[in-house]
């Protein structure tokens, strides 16, 4: 049986998925009742990742958890899994852990989770993949009401990567050994400009959408309605200061899964009704 936290999340519900189209037992952790789109045959845990106590139903009888990274208390989380039947983690991480920049908010979090992880002497895996294609979700409410799209960091291409194929590697490194110790940075096959995923969503969709780029400071005020200070600043940090080059394309994906990444337009076409 495998745990898969942040089950309702891009990246987890896709895990469940993965695990479950393996024939997998697979447990979704979720804060509330059940969810009826989970994949027929997995099973649903509530439990809070901020409140490890809660997780003990949870973990029971598991061999393996997908883990998210940046809850309140990592060492007492990965105690409590340690103390349970896991013999495993996957650790969902980020490339800017690799700075160790522990003045930046957001690499901060993922260098302490992944030290709570090495800490706790499971054997584990880290997944450290760039932008999450589903990061344009965020642009339906835009596209609900026209067609342009406005968005920040116009300049910055990311090597974004399909949360489907972070799942496909997750699935491998839960299943299979061979994955412990092993930090994974992944990505997808393009580097694409925010420019550049507008118009593949234009062709996708059928739409004569427009790019429209924010200035830094309208950004900054609209992130800052939305994340704490700490968090603009950490993303100001990483793609308008450069403190984070995330545009190199990597082959881990293919040599891990036996397959190439999906690209952007798959992954459009496949979430076309997200955006009608």
């Amino acid at each position: 049986m495998y745990l898969v936290t942040g089950a309702t999340g891009n990246v987890g519900r896709e895990v469940v998925r993965s695990l479950a189209a393996a024939d997998q037992p697979v447990r979704a952790l979720v804060r509330g009742p059940a969810l009826d789109d989970l994949p027929l045959g997995a099973q649903a845990a509530v439990g809070d990742l901020n409140r490890p106590d809660t997780l003990t139903e949870a973990l029971a009888g598991v061999s393996g958890v997908f883990l998210l990274p940046g809850y309140a208390d990592m060492p007492k989380l990965l105690d409590v899994i340690a103390r349970s039947s896991a013999r495993r983690v996957v650790l969902l991480s980020g490339p800017s852990a690799d700075s160790g920049d522990m003045t930046n908010a957001v690499t901060a979090y993922m260098v302490t989770s992944e030290q709570a992880v090495h800490d706790s002497g499971l054997p584990a895996t880290i997944l450290r993949p760039s932008g999450f294609m589903s990061n344009a979700l965020q642009w339906a409410p835009q596209l609900a009401a026209g067609d342009t799209v406005r968005a920040p960091f116009a300049s910055v291409g990311v090597a974004m990567i399909d949360p489907a194929d972070i799942a496909a590697v997750a699935t491998l490194a839960l299943t299979d050994p061979a994955h412990e110790g092993h930090t994974y940075r992944l990505t997808g096959p393009q580097t694409l400009s925010p420019a550049d995923r507008v118009q593949i969503l234009a062709d996708v969709l059928g739409r004569p959408l427009q790019f429209d780029p924010q200035t830094d400071d309208e950004a900054r005020q609209e992130m800052a309605a939305n994340m704490p200070p700490e968090y603009v600043a950490a993303f100001f940090n990483f793609y308008a200061d450069g403190a984070l080059d995330d545009s190199a394309v990597l082959p881990t994906v293919e040599e891990l899964t036996g397959r190439p990444p999906r690209t952007f337009r798959q992954w459009a076409e496949t979430h076309r009704d997200a955006f009608a």
